[in-house]
């Protein structure tokens, strides 16, 4: 494979590529979402995230066709009956690994973050209770991965008020910024052993389409997650 600084500056150019042509074909319609949401709606963005991944599965001996993405990404739920997932890898009935590929760009982080926060506790939370309850069968203990891409920008960068009427905040989150919480949730998924492996990177919108990005921490960094990932998916070839 190429170096990850390579992939992930493709996979990074396709995500802001993608989400620009979406915008601008949405407006020229007229049926553009408001706000920025018209980026959002249409998909695709993190594909590249994906080819990133998938090529890394494929490399590690994985035949293509246990690799599950768009189609057939269901697993069942203990608290709902299913959940999809960005990709899956399933080989005669195993479960080898699922993975959710996600970003966030602003202007409102606020509330986002909170809905990604609960969103990446509640998957975990469903499907390792799934997994205790044999949901999938005989399966030994799946990889459980997440990804996150964040826009850098003023917004996610400035120090955000907590607010402590009766008792006080963790005090890493006293003054943090939007992309200092996301660094601590995606860390903090992994120590508490709700995610296998977790990375972490920002990108701008403006040099974020000729591919650059930025890792603020190694512990987070995609080479990292693949190297866990490839070690996972190895033992099943």
């Amino acid at each position: 494979m190429k170096s990850w600084s390579e992939l992930t500056a493709k996979a990074v150019a396709h995500y802001w590529q993608t989400r620009t042509a979406q915008r601008r074909k949405q407006e020229q319609t007229g049926k553009a979402d408001q706000g920025l949401r018209s980026a959002v709606t249409g998909g695709a963005q993190m594909d590249g995230f994906i080819d990133l991944f998938t090529e890394l599965v494929t490399d590690a001996g994985i035949p293509k066709q246990y690799i599950f993405r768009k189609k057939a990404v269901e697993l069942p739920g203990f608290f709902r009956p299913t959940k999809e997932w960005d990709l899956l890898i399933v080989r005669d009935r195993t479960l080898i690994a699922a993975i959710e590929a996600k970003s966030q760009v602003g202007p409102s982080f606020g509330n986002n973050f909170n809905n990604r926060t609960e969103e990446a506790m509640g998957s975990a939370l469903d499907l390792w209770t799934a997994f205790r309850e044999r949901a999938y069968l005989e399966s030994p203990q799946p990889f459980l991965g997440y990804f996150f891409m964040l826009e850098d920008c003023e917004a996610s960068n400035r120090p955000v008020n907590v607010q402590e009427p009766h008792f006080k905040v963790f005090p890493e989150f006293v003054g943090a910024s939007y992309m200092r919480r996301y660094e601590l949730f995606c860390r903090k998924l992994v120590l508490e052993r709700h995610y296998t492996a977790s990375a972490f990177i920002t990108s701008s919108g403006q040099d974020g389409l000729n591919g650059a990005f930025k890792t603020p921490a190694d512990d987070l960094s995609i080479e990292r997650f693949a190297k866990i990932l490839s070690a996972h998916v190895t033992t099943f070839v």
